[in-house]
C-alpha cells in the first residue's frame, strides 16, 4: 500500500513539472513581472559564468595538447654600425670659362680665313688676317730709318767714349735712336692686330665672317667662336641653409641624364655671395670630358656629400610607426627562446637624415638589437611572436 502511495506522489510531481511551459525572454520582457525578470537574470548570469569557466578550461587543455601555436610570424634585422653618407641633390648646368667670341682689333677687309668649323687649334695659331692698309710698308720704311739711327748712335757713342765730339751730339743720337725704335715697336704692334690668333687651345665652334667682309672692332663684327671642351665645370645654386655643410673639396657624384653617365668629382669653388633674390650661393664642380660629349649648357644632376657618419645605425623607413604623441617607434624582440619565439616590445627612437629608403637612428640604440622588419605593422606591444628569419 505504501509503495502504491509513493508511486502516486512521484507521478503527480512529474506531471506537475512537465506541465510547466518554458517562458521565453521576449515574453518576460513584454509581460513578465519584476520578480520574474530578476530571477531570469540570475539564471542567465549563472549560466554565463559556468560557460566562461568551461571555455577557460577548454583553452588551457587545447594549449597543452596543440603543438602548433598560432603566433604572428615576423622577420628581424640586427642593428649594426655602418658608414652612412648623406647626399644633397641639386641640378646644375655645364659651363666653360673658355667659350668666347673672337672680334677683330682693327678695321679693314677680312683678307683670309685659315680655319674651318670644328677644327682644333692651338694657342697663338693664326686664324685669319685683315688687310693692314699699308702698315707693312710703313714698318719696312721705319725699320730702315731705325737701323740708320742705331748706327749713328753707336758711332757717336764710341767717339764720346774717346772724348771726341760734344756730349750734346751723343745725347741727340741716343734720343733719336730710342724714339725711332719705340715708333717701330708701336707700328709693329699695330700691324700685328691684322693677324687674328687663337687666345687658347680649343675647337672652332663657328666661323661667322667670310673673307672679303669689312670688319671693325665692336659688337656685330664677331669672326669666330672658339670653345675649349677640356676645361668644363658645372655651376649650381645651393640654398643658403646648407652653407655650413657644403664646402670646398666635398665629394660630388655627377650624373648626366641625357648621356646616361655618372662621374665622381668634388667641389672646386664655393661662392662667397648669397643671391638676395633666391637666397642661394653658387658652387663650381669640375668635370672631365675625355670623349668630348659634355657640352656647355648640358643639364647635370649633382649629389653632394654634405654629411657622413662612420658608425651609423640605419633602418628601413617602412618599419617606423608614430604614436599619438608624435614619437617614432619600432618593435624589437626580447626573451627569444630556442623555438624562435619572443616578445615584441615597442621602442621609442629619434631619427636623423634619410637616404633612399634608409633612415639614421640618432638616439641611443644598442648594436645587435633585433628589430622587427616584416610584420612590424601587425604586432602589439608585449605580444608573443615567432621569428622566421631565413
Amino acid at each position: 500500500m505504501k509503495k502504491i502511495y509513493l508511486l502516486f506522489i512521484i507521478t503527480t510531481v512529474l506531471i506537475s513539472c512537465g506541465g510547466k511551459e518554458n517562458v521565453s525572454v521576449e515574453d518576460l520582457v513584454t509581460n513578465g513581472t519584476l520578480k520574474e525578470l530578476t530571477e531570469k537574470k540570475k539564471e542567465i548570469t549563472a549560466n554565463l559564468e559556468e560557460i566562461n569557466q568551461n571555455l577557460e578550461q577548454i583553452n588551457a587543455a587545447i594549449a597543452k595538447k596543440d603543438t602548433v601555436k598560432k603566433l604572428p610570424l615576423i622577420t628581424t634585422i640586427a642593428a649594426k654600425e655602418e658608414v652612412f653618407k648623406h647626399y644633397l641633390e641639386l641640378q646644375g648646368n655645364v659651363k666653360t670659362k673658355q667659350n668666347i667670341l673672337i672680334y677683330p682689333e682693327m678695321a679693314g677687309i677680312l683678307k683670309s680665313v685659315y680655319v674651318k668649323k670644328g677644327q682644333h687649334v692651338s694657342k697663338g695659331q693664326v686664324l685669319a688676317t685683315i688687310d693692314d692698309g699699308g702698315l707693312s710698308n710703313q714698318v719696312a720704311q721705319l725699320e730702315a730709318t731705325t737701323q740708320l739711327a742705331k748706327t749713328t748712335f753707336e758711332r757717336q757713342k764710341r767717339l764720346w767714349e774717346q772724348k771726341i765730339g760734344s756730349e750734346i751730339q751723343f745725347l741727340q743720337a741716343k734720343t733719336n735712336y730710342e724714339a725711332q725704335n719705340n715708333s717701330l715697336k708701336q707700328l709693329k704692334t699695330q700691324q700685328g692686330k691684322s693677324s687674328i690668333r687663337a687666345p687658347f687651345s680649343g675647337v672652332i665652334d663657328d666661323v661667322i665672317k667670310e673673307p672679303g667682309t669689312v670688319v671693325a672692332p665692336g659688337v656685330g663684327s664677331e669672326i669666330f667662336r672658339i670653345v675649349n671642351l677640356n676645361n668644363m665645370y658645372i655651376e649650381a645654386e645651393v640654398p643658403e641653409r646648407h652653407i655650413t655643410s657644403i664646402q670646398k673639396d666635398k665629394e660630388v657624384k655627377v650624373e648626366f641624364p641625357v648621356l646616361g653617365t655618372t662621374i665622381n668629382s668634388s667641389v672646386r669653388q664655393v661662392g662667397s655671395f648669397i643671391n638676395p633674390n633666391n637666397r642661394s650661393f653658387k658652387i663650381e664642380v669640375p668635370v672631365e670630358n675625355k670623349d668630348g660629349n659634355v657640352k656647355p649648357n648640358l643639364t647635370a644632376k649633382l649629389q653632394i656629400n654634405d654629411y657622413t657618419d662612420e658608425k651609423a645605425i640605419l633602418i628601413p623607413q617602412s618599419i617606423i610607426s608614430e604614436n599619438a604623441n608624435g614619437e617614432q617607434f619600432v618593435y624589437i624582440i626580447k626573451d627569444k627562446n630556442s623555438s624562435n619565439e619572443a616578445i615584441a616590445e615597442r621602442h621609442i627612437i629619434k631619427t636623423g637624415k634619410t637616404q633612399g629608403n634608409l633612415i639614421e637612428i640618432v638616439s641611443d640604440f644598442a648594436v645587435g638589437t633585433e628589430i622587427i622588419k616584416e610584420g612590424a605593422r601587425s604586432v602589439n606591444n608585449g605580444q608573443m611572436v615567432k621569428v622566421i628569419n631565413k
